[in-house]
């Protein structure tokens, strides 16, 4: 059992880490003396324990591993050249040690879900500052509010903040404020029981039942009715609840996580949003970042969305350096969720296949600065995708899907970079080999459907009406289709 646990080094007298190691073992950390030399690669160990004068030789340079200085005068370490992850007085006291270790394991966490691409990755200051506070507040029950652009991650700092937390093994409730109708919200959030109003055919649960002992993510909270914040202020105040129609009173034991991407201040002046509720949720704020302001960072994010698809069985290109630049150039108002979808696009249209600044949708291309210059790029590496048709050596980017099946059409080389058969004869000759991993055509399907509805709300600046007419369907058709695939306009 002792083998499964993570580990902690320790560098301190043999008496003192006998103590150590017991009150380590009971936190759930196996502790083991520092080894000589020290391992390059160290997955498994969430940081160190220095003691007194040892902390001189482990602090005396830089580097990735989180030392903790326990020390009769702890605060002599903290102008060190590698400052300390905590400081701690000796003697200390096993819940003083359980709340630096828990830190350390939101910390270690935090590490690993980057590592494997369901965390926030970037490397610059803002996103280093983010991860931080994320892992400083994950560890405790308060109440966080994630502030920030549409698009920004918003639900992805939530998660993060649940999967680093003490409440991780318990379920993670999203709910969108803003996208049930106000005479609904109640009902879905503290359920309802039989008979409570029209077609109530039986008692429900709501969110905060089926969040209990988890987190609760209140998505778009500033556009909550305010007859609801009052509801909403009761559970933060008292932690208690009914469900609509019942007299049993529900214990609520949730951490409440809440976003938005509205100006709450400015809202409270409106009179759209109660200040007592904006004091409740504001404990510690996060704000999160636009992509705008990230540009060192896309390129990093670009690999940690191909990885994501690709873990998911969807198709993904290989993007050059020089789409690359051109991406991190661009302001992205629709931030990660729009390079998210031009990703998945990318994917669809040259699976598998390298694409560079010519492949680039032309909308994007266009969005670039008029003073923009390609940086200087080395040679590349990997083998370029095959050359178009002689017929038409300049490729369109943007196809009407229409045209992929129409009779003239003898070959969508031409258009997508893409071969699709265009009537029954060539069907009848199509070699289809499928992917060696597995293959699930519904979601290749859906991810193709998706795209070429994106580029058509896209071409028609959002104009539903337009976009169906480009994609030959009817309207309401569309809408249907934006609302199985939770899409807007």
């Amino acid at each position: 059992m002792s083998d499964q646990l993570p580990r902690i080094w320790l560098d301190a007298p043999s008496e003192i880490k006998s103590d150590l190691a017991h009150w380590l073992f009971l936190l759930g950390v196996q502790a083991e003396s520092v080894p000589d030399p020290v391992p390059s690669v160290t997955d498994d160990v969430i940081g160190g324990i220095c003691f007194a004068d040892a902390c001189a030789s482990r602090l005396d340079h830089l580097q990735t591993l989180p030392w903790i200085a326990l020390d009769a005068d702890p605060a002599r370490w903290l102008g060190a050249v590698q400052a300390p992850f905590a400081t701690l007085a000796w003697p200390c006291t096993l819940s003083g040690l359980q709340g630096i270790v828990q830190r350390l394991f939101s910390r270690w966490r935090g590490e690993q879900l980057v590592a494997a691409g369901r965390g926030l990755v970037g490397q610059t200051p803002v996103m280093r500052q983010l991860r931080a506070e994320i892992e400083q507040v994950a560890p405790s029950d308060a109440t966080v509010l994630i502030l920030g652009e549409s698009g920004t991650g918003k639900e992805v700092v939530a998660r993060m903040i649940h999967r680093l937390s003490n409440r991780a093994d318990k379920p993670f409730v999203p709910i969108n404020c803003g996208a049930i109708p106000a005479e609904l919200l109640e009902s879905e959030l503290f359920g309802h029981e039989k008979g409570a109003f029209t077609g109530a055919i039986s008692a429900r649960p709501g969110r905060f039942e089926l969040a209990e002992g988890g987190t609760l993510f209140l998505d778009e909270i500033g556009d909550m009715p305010l007859p609801m914040q009052v509801k909403i202020l009761r559970v933060l105040q008292e932690r208690t609840f009914e469900r609509v129609g019942g007299r049993h009173t529900f214990t609520a034991d949730v951490r409440i996580v809440a976003a938005t991407h509205r100006d709450l201040e400015a809202r409270i002046q409106e009179g759209g949003f109660r200040q007592d509720l904006y004091y409740r949720l504001n404990v510690f704020p996060l704000e999160t970042r636009p992509l705008r302001e990230l540009q060192a960072d896309i390129p990093e994010i670009v690999r940690a969305l191909t990885q994501r698809f690709a873990l998911a069985g969807r198709p993904v290109a290989k993007l050059t350096d020089g789409a690359l630049a051109v991406l991190s150039a661009l302001p992205w108002p629709g931030n990660v969720r729009e390079l998210g979808n031009l990703i998945e696009r990318l994917g669809i249209l040259y699976p598998d296949q390298v694409v560079d600044v010519a492949q680039l949708p032309e909308k994007i291309r266009m969005q670039l600065p008029a003073d923009w210059q390609m940086p200087d790029m080395p040679a590349p590496t990997t083998a370029r995708a095959p050359e178009p048709s002689a017929q038409n050596a300049t490729p369109p980017e943007d196809v009407d899907p229409r045209d992929i099946f129409a009779a003239e059409r003898t070959s969508v080389d031409q258009s997508a970079g893409i071969r699709l058969p265009v009537d029954e004869q060539e069907l009848a000759q199509c070699q289809c080999v499928l992917p060696e991993m597995d293959f699930d055509l519904k979601n290749q399907l859906e991810a193709i459907e998706r795209a070429w509805i994106e580029q058509a709300l896209i071409n028609n600046d959002g104009v539903v009406a337009q976009a169906a007419r480009q994609l030959g369907i009817r309207r309401t058709t569309l809408v249907e289709k934006l609302r199985k695939y939770q899409m807007s306009a």
